[in-house]
């Protein structure tokens, strides 16, 4: 509608573009081309276009091995080796690890191994419950307190409690040395740019290679158990906090830091007594970040000796039995909703000043709900010692829901067999095969050149050559024909998931009630265990590229909803009405106003969809596909930390080209809005 366009609130009104930027948008025209013409002419360019020659590979897997070896079997810092710094590491971990289980779960024994004896019982359950229900009631009042006494009963009534306190205690240890390092890191990248700088690719890579790529040096550095399993937990769960704790000191006032100044503060002070506390907030956020990411890492790190309810998800996995995967999935859902609110609660009191004076008050007087809480453990011990019913619920009072999600899974697999397969058939035949071919088919030379000129074209020559370099890396390490798979499986989910997230977020930015009842969704599939996803999947449509698809869709939608409707909600109502007074049609409002200014959100919200999906694509490894995934589960199972390492390198560059790219493109519409 050209009035809108002419208008001073549209993003369409343009100025020419500079000669630099039509040259490039020549350019990337002119190589896309030349991809499509050698695609097409096939053979007769030369091999070496299509295949990298294995004489020009970088060896890079080899000698990551061989550095590994060494590392492990030779490297010495003096008095010790480098492998017995890292046990030590790992015996520090295990002190309050153990503290924590041992409160939680098994009790304080005595001797080793299957002579243990119990001297001191665990924490009774009823108390469990009490202590994060009175957390509750101080964090957020009644409300939150019914919310998590809710959830917490949710493990007990089900017979989910003895893992999900297992699965606690790993929480409760992790997340603490997660935001201490976090908090001084960022500290110190907030303090030195230059240390910023250097961390920077640090963080981007420990947010982008699958965590399977570095279990198998986990386990040689820290060996096997639940210690290593809170590396691995840290490695994953502690960028976030960095990232929020530079963020966060960058935002405070600068009326501040000059009040600090002005009273004579010193570096130590000005850090501690005036920034960190003017960014409690954004710190809390991170707290949250980490105690969500921890979570998320259960099942995986089950795998090299964690427990609890990750370790039932996985059996439920490998004997199929979707009904206790979903039960232990569920109880995994519940935990995170707990310490989710819990954690959102204590950020927002922490920008809440005390009132009241402490003078003329003793010791409970002063501090109710700790000496509450201390009562409760106490009483909670006691009640356990007395009564083995109250340290743990009795069998015979739980409940179960294993049964009807097997049977409903074979219901529809009875009455619905011959329409899924045909949904099956038709896709993988019209949609998979085709589109997996052609990426196939395509020269890595043109890939890495349009890539190149894209990166150009976007962020400049900086991010051209960041672009090429990384690609080329992929084909350089014999990574390039897995990396075309994974490319296209991520491909066809993102397109998908953005089909079906984009339309409800239209829809539910218009309607408050909907979004509502939306978000409960979101933040179930956000918390759900992504193992969970590969049961129904399986048990429906067998193993394979098509079962991957499924999974990774249902995995990778929610924020492809969540920042459709966060960037619609944010549209400003002024631009609306302006359109309506322009005699705008509702359609006209949605599709040249609010879409156009929500488009930067919605294009971090497709960075985060494809950021969910390659993350997806490594847990479907175990369902068939043949992709990177796979390489890396692979590596794990043999303990090739060289082949593991190069796999999760090349889908960390998949990501980080992704996510420059479109970061680029979301800063470039924000200035033409602007």
């Amino acid at each position: 509608m050209s009035e809108v366009s002419a208008s001073p609130f549209s993003s369409v009104a343009t100025t020419a573009p500079a000669p630099s930027t039509r040259f490039a948008t020549l350019a990337l025209t002119v190589v896309g081309a030349l991809v499509l013409l050698a695609w097409w002419l096939g053979p007769s360019l030369g091999k070496w276009a299509f295949d990298y020659p294995r004489g020009w590979q970088i060896p890079a897997a080899r000698h990551i091995s061989q550095w590994m070896k060494w590392l492990v079997n030779e490297a010495s810092l003096g008095l010790f080796s480098f492998t017995d710094l890292t046990r030590f590491i790992a015996g520090l971990i295990d002190i309050p690890y153990t503290l924590a289980l041992s409160l939680l779960s098994t009790g304080f024994l005595s001797g080793q191994g299957s002579a243990a004896v119990q001297v001191v019982p665990p924490l009774s359950y009823l108390g469990v419950i009490i202590l994060v229900g009175l957390m509750g009631y101080h964090a957020g009042g009644r409300r939150l307190a019914a919310l998590v006494v809710v959830c917490f009963g949710f493990l007990a009534v089900f017979g989910q409690w003895t893992s999900a306190m297992v699965t606690l205690a790993s929480i409760l240890v992790a997340v603490p040395i997660g935001v201490v390092l976090g908090l001084l890191l960022g500290l110190a990248g907030y303090r030195w740019p230059l240390v910023e700088r250097a961390i920077t690719p640090l963080l981007d890579l420990m947010q982008t290679i699958p965590i399977f790529a570095y279990l198998v040096p986990i386990l040689f550095l820290f060996g096997f158990g639940p210690t290593a399993a809170i590396v691995g937990t840290l490695i994953y769960a502690m960028p976030p906090m960095v990232r929020i704790t530079i963020l966060g000191l960058r935002a405070v006032p600068s009326e501040i830091r000059d009040l600090g100044h002005m009273v004579g503060c010193s570096r130590r002070q000005m850090t501690w007594n005036v920034m960190v506390p003017s960014a409690a907030d954004a710190l809390m956020v991170g707290v949250n970040q980490v105690i969500m990411l921890s979570l998320n890492m259960v099942i995986i790190a089950s795998m090299i000796g964690a427990g609890g309810l990750g370790f039932d998800v996985l059996a439920a996995l490998r004997r199929l039995d979707i009904g206790a995967g979903f039960e232990a999935g569920f109880a995994i859902v519940a935990l995170a909703v707990a310490l989710d609110r819990l954690s959102q609660a204590f950020a927002r009191k922490s920008g809440v000043p005390a009132v009241g004076a402490a003078e003329g008050r003793n010791l409970v007087q002063r501090h109710p709900y700790l000496s509450a809480a201390l009562a409760v453990i106490l009483l909670s011990l006691l009640a356990s010692w007395l009564s083995p019913a109250l340290a743990a619920m009795p069998d015979s009072w739980t409940l179960s829901t294993g049964t009807f999600w097997n049977e409903v899974v074979g219901w529809i697999n009875i009455n619905f067999f011959d329409a899924l397969e045909a949904i099956r058939t038709t896709l993988l035949l019209h949609l998979l095969v085709p589109f997996k071919r052609f990426l196939a088919e395509l020269p890595w030379v043109g890939v890495v050149a349009l890539l190149a000129i894209a990166g150009y074209r976007l962020g400049g020559l900086r991010l051209g050559l960041l672009a090429g370099l990384l690609s080329f890396l992929i084909a350089a390490t014999g990574q390039w024909e897995k990396a075309m798979v994974t490319v296209y499986l991520c491909s066809i989910a993102v397109v998908i998931a953005s089909l079906i997230g984009i339309p409800l977020g239209i829809i539910a930015s218009e309607r408050d009630r909907l979004w509502r009842w939306l978000q409960v969704v979101i933040d179930t599939l956000q918390t759900l265990p992504s193992f969970v996803y590969l049961m129904p999947a399986v048990m429906l449509f067998r193993v394979g590229d098509f079962t991957a698809l499924i999974a990774i869709v249902a995995y990778a939608v929610a924020p492809a909803i969540r920042y459709t409707v966060l960037g619609l909600q944010r549209v400003d109502p002024r631009v609306v009405e302006a359109g309506r007074a322009m005699g705008c049609t509702p359609w006209q409002i949605l599709t040249k106003i609010k879409l156009k200014l929500a488009l930067p959100e919605m294009l971090l919200g497709l960075n985060q969809t494809i950021m969910f999906a390659l993350s997806m694509l490594v847990i479907t490894a175990l369902v068939g596909t043949r992709d990177l995934g796979q390489e890396v589960y692979i590596a794990l199972t043999k303990a090739d930390t060289g082949r593991g390492l190069v796999a999760g390198l090349a889908v960390a560059f998949i990501a980080i080209i992704a996510d420059r790219m479109i970061s680029a493109g979301a800063a470039r519409i924000r200035e033409r809005i602007a």
